[in-house]
């Protein structure tokens, strides 16, 4: 075959899984593809030969990251659900669009976030949050958003932080005679507290980590002075280990144990949630969809829940640098000093009882009128850029 004629079968195919992206059934692809010449072979080189599994009007969508054997962190495995293809479109054009509003970097500009709709609405919105600088900018929006409803919101007093909520008791560990130690735990660095997450691993170096938010070491890391120590209520404190990689932009610290102590896919909450996996993107859109909550242990506010308002979140508030793949939950009482390293999770139906998926990583709250909420990275993103899975 001509490299001219390969470059337009190449051109046509991509055509088609567009069309089969914004909503195409079943039996229109199977039309689509005989009358084009194709053979019905194609689908698996389209990346569709799940599409025709499912019922018409749905689609699969890879929604979680989940071990097979609980035990075994190294035997995790996708999990997908059939979702309607008209929301499909509707939540993908919405990444899009948020992606390049993000990539613009236009005057005004302190973040955005992609809220799906319902199902049965087949929608999704972007919000927008803008300087003063930044309010005419509306029309702009219009013109990218090709079908996305635009939410923009003029965002006042961002550099000035407020008190946050008055300072709790921390939650410490009861007891590490087991030889680990859950998430949802008053840590230690040498210049603040913060909350041990649970065990993070690294599927290439085949690694374990305890974890807890960067910014808790300091604006100024030194090499020399880095150890996590656990506090214990009336004894003195387990050194857990020294940080190994720093990731400042994702606000995550990973620790690399040095004692007897390893880290545990355990939260520290009244059920003992076993963490089994993390959510996707998609998973994340999928728990909005369905009006889900979030759930999460601080070390110094404990148990809250609470929805989601956007993932897959630009926040461009606090920095030089914007910080991508984030979630917003709840609201800013639900995080306090302190509260920084524990992770937002939400219970696994597949899976027992206590099984849950980390959803992201908490490490701040809002402190600007007008808005309430908790931001983190999403476990998705650690994922992406990081390999790091929970």
């Amino acid at each position: 075959m001509s490299e001219a004629r390969t470059d337009r079968l190449v051109q046509r195919l991509a055509a088609l899984r567009d069309r089969i992206e914004t909503g195409m059934d079943r039996r229109e692809f199977l039309r689509t593809v005989v009358s084009g010449g194709f053979a019905v072979g194609m689908a698996q080189w389209l990346g569709v030969d799940d599409f025709l599994a499912t019922d018409d009007g749905e689609v699969p969508v890879v929604t979680a990251l989940v071990r097979d054997d609980p035990d075994d962190p190294w035997s995790v495995r996708e999990r997908t659900r059939s979702v309607p293809a008209k929301w499909y479109a509707a939540v993908k054009k919405a990444f899009e669009l948020n992606d390049r509003l993000a990539r613009m970097t236009f005057t005004g500009y302190l973040g955005s976030a992609v809220v799906p709709g319902s199902y049965e609405s087949g929608t999704a919105t972007v919000s927008v949050g803008l300087s003063s600088d930044g309010h005419s900018l509306g029309e702009m929006f219009s013109e990218l958003a090709e079908g996305i409803n635009i939410d923009a919101e003029t965002i006042i007093d961002v550099e000035e932080i407020q008190d946050g909520p008055q300072s709790r008791e921390p939650r410490f560990a009861n007891t590490a005679t087991d030889g680990r130690v859950p998430s949802g735990v008053v840590c230690e660095t040498p210049s603040s507290m913060a909350t041990l997450g649970p065990a993070l691993y690294h599927s290439d170096s085949r690694q374990r980590f305890f974890v807890t938010a960067d910014h808790a070491f300091g604006e100024n890391h030194d090499s020399t002075d880095d150890a996590l120590l656990l506090p214990r209520e009336g004894d003195d404190p387990i050194e857990l280990g020294s940080v190994v990689h720093y990731h400042p932009v994702e606000d995550v610290a990973a620790v690399e144990p040095n004692g007897w102590i390893e880290p545990a896919s355990r939260i520290d909450a009244p059920s003992r949630p076993r963490v089994r996996g993390q959510f996707t993107k998609f998973g994340l859109a999928d728990l909005v969809a369905r009006d889900r909550e979030l759930e999460k242990v601080g070390a110094l506010s404990g148990h809250t829940t609470g929805k989601i308002q956007g993932i897959d979140a630009v926040t461009c508030f606090t920095d030089d640098f914007c910080r991508r793949g984030q979630i917003r939950w709840g609201g800013e009482m639900d995080l306090t000093d302190g509260d920084s390293g524990s992770v937002s999770y939400h219970r696994y139906p597949e899976g027992e009882d206590d099984d849950v998926l980390v959803a992201g990583f908490n490490n701040a709250r809002t402190w600007w009128p007008g808005q309430s909420y908790v931001w983190g990275v999403g476990a998705y993103r650690l994922t992406e850029k990081h390999g790091y899975h929970f």
